[in-house]
């Protein structure tokens, strides 16, 4: 028996259908006058203009007869896994279905074929966010499944190696002495000593395109603040929820805690303006999240208690953030929301652990009416054949992406790497078990935080292989010094992992079940 037509799902199923009946036509693909002719015939039909510049077309911008300013943030979407010979005469009756397109930019090859994505911007957040609900996995082409969520322009650049001794005041000093259109600077104290800086800042522009002539001015090399060689990205854009999700949050992430500051006394702490609404408090170091029973003492609690002093500490305390699929992948082209190569990633992808990202580490799955959000796919690992004649480019492993490693032990040394850090070092114990087997573990030093209150790592099971005593350190490591980092790990890693109890779990989402600092 077929399912039942719910309402709204009429224009959509209609469009499937038409989308499906448009692309039997283009099995063959169009030569450069039938394109011509196709997009002159979308142009006369709707009034819009269409300029090609910079490696993108733009369709529109502002539509015929728009008066007034831009479309505000929040207005735009990004598409990704677009078929490579799809165009405008095909993207704008999909997208038109969620609202009316102020603009839409769809980024071009040299040799005529679209880069497989695009950017819808809508008139209202209204019509962007139906776009998101109603076209995110869309089957545009038999077999072709487009991605839609929303585009952010990034106006903050992500500044490390900065000396730990430096105040707010004289970083935000030195940033307006060199880049123009700076807002704000956002330094963090250390973990451990509260008058340091953790070695990196966050410099917030007043325009994408300010944060962009900056990130360029100050490639490493060309400017040296305090005689430093400084690192320079984009910092991640924060994750954006859908204001229907956080108004069922009733979790608080409290950062900025004093490393010897304990769970119990956080929970005493949050329970002092109402006895009793504290359900537990996980703390992941000088960070925690502390859940309520009910979500009005959570933003109560958020209220009296942001910018208290926990054990001399000054607390930031704001609503947790869970991950929202639609809007969490990878975002860093140009400091926008863009493709991960062609597979669009349903979790966030920090490549930079967890110093990159400002405020909560968002890429912990925060639970939600009893349920996690869903894992990303397993990473593919294939093989290739090398011709005779193939280029090959010696690089550095350092220049590659976190998708390419496959297993804990390299996770960590890439972390250690970004983070400016000595690389780990492996010191091996043994032990004998009752029944005579040699057992391992693998102590894990890491001498550039000896400044910290822990410099070494050693997990509490013992492994009957080098190979995996050594994985499971590593793991362990980055559970400590990066537990969002971790989470993406053992998600995106297809081998065996031990839980809580020393049990070999084979799938990591089991493995991510029994972890309890996970399941919040």
């Amino acid at each position: 028996m077929p399912w039942p037509r719910l309402p709204g799902d009429s224009a959509v199923a209609d469009m499937h259908e038409e989308n499906k009946a448009a692309a039997n036509g283009y099995g063959k693909i169009r030569s450069g006058a039938q394109n011509g002719a196709a997009l002159l015939a979308l142009m006369e039909k709707t009034g819009y203009s269409m300029v090609q510049q910079n490696g993108q077309r733009k369709f529109g911008g502002p539509p015929p007869g728009w008066e007034g300013p831009p479309p505000p943030r929040g207005c735009e979407v990004f598409v990704g896994k677009i078929p490579r010979d799809m165009y405008e005469d095909e993207l704008v009756p999909v997208f038109e279905r969620a609202g009316k397109i102020y603009e839409l930019r769809l980024m071009m090859e040299f040799s005529g074929e679209n880069r497989g994505y695009a950017f819808v911007m809508y008139t209202t957040k209204e019509e962007a966010q139906l776009a998101i609900k109603i076209l995110n996995n869309y089957e545009i082409r038999p077999g072709k499944f487009i991605g839609v969520c929303v585009s952010l322009d990034n106006c903050r650049l992500f500044i490390g190696a900065i000396p730990k001794d430096k105040k707010k005041e004289e970083i935000l000093n030195e940033m307006k002495k060199v880049t123009e259109g700076v807002v704000d600077v956002i330094v963090y104290p250390n973990a451990t000593d509260k008058t340091k800086n953790r070695g990196f800042a966050f410099v917030e522009y007043e325009s994408h395109r300010a944060a962009a002539m900056a990130r360029r001015r100050l490639i490493p090399g060309t400017f040296q603040p305090w005689g430093h060689t400084i690192q320079v990205d984009w910092a991640d854009p924060e994750k954006v929820v859908d204001e229907e999700t956080m108004q069922r949050v009733k979790v608080l992430y409290v950062r900025n805690l004093m490393i010897s500051t304990t769970e119990d006394k956080i929970k005493a702490e949050f329970n002092k303006f109402k006895p009793g609404v504290v359900e537990r408090v996980k703390k992941l170091r000088d960070y925690a999240f502390v859940h309520f029973f009910h979500r009005e003492d959570a933003v109560a609690a958020m209220s009296i208690m942001n910018g208290k002093c926990i054990d001399g500490a000054s607390i930031e305390v704001t609503l947790a953030k869970p991950v929202n699929k639609e809007s969490s992948w990878k975002q860093h082209f140009n400091g926008q929301i863009s493709p991960s190569s062609e597979n669009l990633l349903g979790f966030p992808n920090k490549e930079d652990g967890a110093q990159k990202s400002l405020g909560k580490p968002a890429s912990l799955s925060v639970r939600l009416n009893g349920q996690h959000s869903p894992g990303p796919p397993e990473v593919e690992r294939s093989t290739y054949p090398i011709f005779p004649g193939i280029k090959l480019t010696p690089i550095s492993m350092y220049s590659l992406k976190l998708s390419h490693f496959t297993s804990a032990v390299m996770h960590l040394d890439y972390f250690c790497h970004k983070n400016s850090w000595a690389p780990p070092e492996y010191c091996l114990y043994s032990t004998t078990s009752q029944d005579g087997k040699i057992l391992l573990v693998y102590k894990v030093l890491i001498s550039s935080i000896a400044d910290d209150s822990q410099s070494y790592f050693m997990p509490e099971k013992l492994c009957t292989t080098v190979e995996d005593a050594k994985e499971l350190a590593a793991q362990f490591t980055l559970l400590h010094l990066a537990p969002e980092q971790a989470y993406i790990t053992l998600l995106s890693l297809n081998t065996a992992w031990w839980d809580s109890k020393g049990k070999l779990v084979k799938d990591a989402k089991g493995y991510l079940g029994s972890m309890s600092y996970l399941s919040l």
